[in-house]
């Protein structure tokens, strides 16, 4: 197989994995109105319903770490695509299933177990398999098709739910916009079995000739040999017969910058702004009901424009200046939106300020954390890292999507002088925050192999 066809598979890969990630949380969003008719659900069952795909997302991470060393990364991801099948199927809630909401939400958490097993392994198995100078770029497709699919599917629920009427919608038009996810599910479980192991894992687990074949197709002869070299002197260091301590403070302290980078994505606020968007525009700027699904493909689009220019520059100007030039974008945005809200004077300018957060976003945060997460931890604790990191980041994306109303509808908030503004400003004392850690701690690993990363942290 050609290096571009055995590269384009990968890219299939990864794509079809991060699709599943953003589908699968998206999808929740097009059939809740539905299904809260359907099921008549109160106000703390909806959010339940909604909410429990995130359990399912921080539980599937953390046993993610230990899985993806015991069987590998290319099964764990046979294992996530397993799970995003049977929950497409069953939280379309068939007749063999009983109607309950139960039913629904167990389901909901089998996707939320795909999600986090996904979310940690994909990106790990990209940074793994790709080449050094590409590297970047390949895992930024991860983070591509996330927002592609969170794209794809408010046009999937839309062109679902507009050909039918209300009735059937409650009845059964929520049904088949679970039921369309089936579609990805099973195509990126069918092309998981033709690609091939993580040359890092088989070199892990002692089976050279087999790593060095992967390297070869990726890399050519010579250049495998050289990145074999590397790998086995990077895990002789590592297996040098002293057992790793997680709790050491070289090691503790590396898992903790990834950690706290990862919890950082999701105190950006960008899921408030995703999660909460219809909100936004509906009460800070006093747009109707009518138009949320324009307004949710307004953020997308930008999402995925902005997210095609990190791909193209993450490797061109490195990680470390799109983390700066995005957090200037975000703040920007976030006090255009702050000030408008205080001054009671909402309007082009406010919608202009989440716009702008949301580009900013997307060429930054959004695809530059899973490529340090996937690039940043030593071969020896890069699973255990990753799972730990992306645990981290699914339970402060329940934070985020808890506290975020709450914090909206507060008194305080409601009130002078913040007007609805305090979160945005929240959100501000935050990236920058994101700014000290990416001057302070972070190492630029544009162009630098894995290994060569790893001995970062023991300079």
């Amino acid at each position: 197989m050609k290096k571009s066809l055995f590269l384009l598979l990968i890219a299939a890969v990864s794509a079809l994995g991060g699709l599943l990630f953003g589908y699968d949380t998206g999808v929740i969003n097009g059939a809740q109105f539905y299904l809260t008719e359907y099921f008549q659900l109160s106000d703390a069952l909806k959010g339940w319903v909604v909410g429990s795909a995130l359990l399912g997302c921080f539980v599937g991470a953390i046993i993610a770490g230990p899985l993806s060393v015991k069987i590998g990364r290319k099964k764990s991801l046979i294992i996530s695509a397993v799970f995003f099948t049977l929950s497409a199927y069953g939280s379309g809630l068939p007749e063999l299933f009983p109607q309950t909401v139960s039913m629904l939400v167990v389901f909901r958490i089998i996707g939320g177990l795909g999600i986090g097993v996904a979310s940690m392994n994909a990106p790990m198995y990209i940074a793994e398999i790709a080449p050094s100078n590409i590297r970047g770029r390949m895992v930024t497709y991860y983070q591509l098709a996330i927002v592609i699919g969170f794209f794809v599917v408010f046009l999937a629920t839309y062109f679902i739910g507009s050909d039918l009427s209300v009735a059937e919608n409650i009845e059964f038009g929520w049904r088949r916009m679970f039921w369309s996810e089936l579609i990805p599910s099973i195509l990126f479980l069918v092309l998981l079995f033709i690609v091939p192991k993580s040359p890092r894992w088989l070199a892990l687990k002692g089976r050279d000739k087999d790593a060095l074949e992967v390297l070869q197709k990726i890399n050519g002869d010579a250049l495998a040999s050289k990145e074999m070299a590397n790998i086995k002197a990077s895990l002789n260091e590592a297996n040098d017969g002293v057992e790793v301590s997680y709790f050491s403070k070289a090691i503790l302290g590396i898992i903790a910058i990834g950690t706290v980078l990862s919890v950082l994505q999701q105190f950006t606020g960008i899921n408030a702004v995703l999660y909460y968007g219809a909100d936004i525009f509906e009460k800070a700027l006093g747009f109707g009901k009518e138009d949320v699904l324009l307004q949710q493909i307004l953020l997308a689009f930008v999402n995925l424009v902005f997210t095609f220019v990190a791909m193209f520059t993450v490797d061109k100007f490195g990680r470390k200046p799109l983390l700066y030039i995005g957090s200037v974008g975000m703040i920007i945005g976030f006090l255009l939106l702050g000030i408008t809200l205080q001054q009671q004077n909402v309007g082009m300018l406010s919608l202009i300020g989440v716009l702008v957060f949301i580009a900013s976003f997307a060429l930054s945060m959004g695809p530059v954390v899973w490529v340090l997460l996937s690039e940043m931890f030593p071969n020896k604790i890069r699973s255990v890292a990753m799972s730990v990191a992306v645990g981290a980041q699914w339970a402060a994306n329940y934070v985020v999507s808890q506290s975020f109303p709450i914090v909206m509808g507060s008194e305080t908030n409601n009130s002078a002088p913040w007007h609805g503004s305090l979160p945005y400003y929240i959100f501000i004392a935050f990236i920058l925050i994101i700014v000290f850690i990416t001057y302070k701690f972070l190492p630029e690993t544009k162009g630098k192999s894995l290994e060569e990363i790893e001995k970062f942290w023991k300079a």
